[in-house]
């Protein structure tokens, strides 16, 4: 089907199509470049999304990303390709893909224990392993180390921006690594990994279609696990193996969003809302 009018920004409504396209990645980075191609999941779009969209081949070549695999091995206690170490061997556990899976994110959400919170020294974007190396919470970031880190795995996997349309600013990027030959959705920021009653994964369709699966995981930690921001997604396709097709600079934080993190460091007195007029003709 032609999905033309469901990609890119604009398929979110014009106040978070002008902050997509005001992200503080730098212009024309890979993270800049993926959202123009990001496809707005609805009923419309959801047969393709969850079909042929997304590439199950992984062609990660092994050897290729040593540092990755190094990670891997450690965060897992499995390397490349899902193969479980000696050490988990005689140990009960989840489908191999499912059990790394879980580090992974785990991994990944441990990312920002090492972040530099001054907004002077914040930096963005960059090959996984700069990402890695430097750490980082922002959600954008963390999801490709994620998705990456997957795919090095050999587990196939891709990108969802999630949006609380009815708030301002309430964007979040999380991922989906397909296994058990589903489509299931995990946050790399707080490991939440969605799972149906039955332990199957939950797709981010499901989630949105049966809003008790969004609940069933709600605990002290998980942030982001609202029926709300839930409440529209879009998908983006992004293989480790195309990485020459991407512009990796690093960037600082641009004064868009520094406006916007300064006015959440305050408490956002007088309410959450749109700071520079998005959600209007001028914005």
């Amino acid at each position: 089907m032609d999905v033309s009018s469901y990609t890119g920004p604009a398929a979110f409504g014009r106040a978070y199509q002008y902050m997509l396209e005001h992200d503080t990645h730098a212009p024309g980075s890979v993270d800049r470049k993926l959202v123009r191609g990001i496809v707005r999941l609805c009923p419309e779009t959801a047969e393709l999304l969850y079909s042929s969209f997304t590439d199950l081949t992984v062609r990660y070549e092994p050897g290729s990303r040593p540092a990755l695999e190094r990670v891997l091995s450690k965060a897992g206690r499995a390397g490349p390709q899902g193969r479980p170490s000696e050490a988990m061997a005689d140990k009960p556990r989840r489908p191999p893909e499912e059990a790394l899976l879980t580090h992974i994110v785990a991994f990944t959400r441990d990312l920002a224990t090492t972040v530099d919170d001054d907004l002077d020294n914040m930096r963005f974007g960059g090959l996984e392993e700069e990402i890695i190396a430097r750490g980082s919470d922002w959600c954008t970031d963390v999801a490709r180390v994620a998705c990456v880190l997957c795919q090095v795995a050999g587990i196939p996997c891709r990108i969802v921006n999630l949006f609380n349309l009815d708030q301002a600013y309430s964007g979040h990027v999380i991922i989906e690594a397909y296994r058990s030959g589903a489509w299931g959705t995990a946050d790399a920021c707080t490991a939440v990994v969605y799972r149906k009653p039955d332990g199957r994964p939950a797709s981010v369709w499901d989630l949105m279609c049966d809003p008790g699966l969004i609940e069933a995981h709600v605990g002290p930690d998980a942030f982001y696990t609202t029926v709300e921001q839930f409440r529209a997604a879009g998908i983006m396709n992004y293989y480790c193996w195309e990485s020459d097709k991407y512009d990796y600079t690093v960037s600082n934080l641009n004064d868009y969003c520094r406006s916007i993190l300064e006015m959440a460091e305050k408490g956002w007195p007088g309410g959450l809302r749109w700071l520079h007029g998005e959600d209007t003709t001028s914005g």
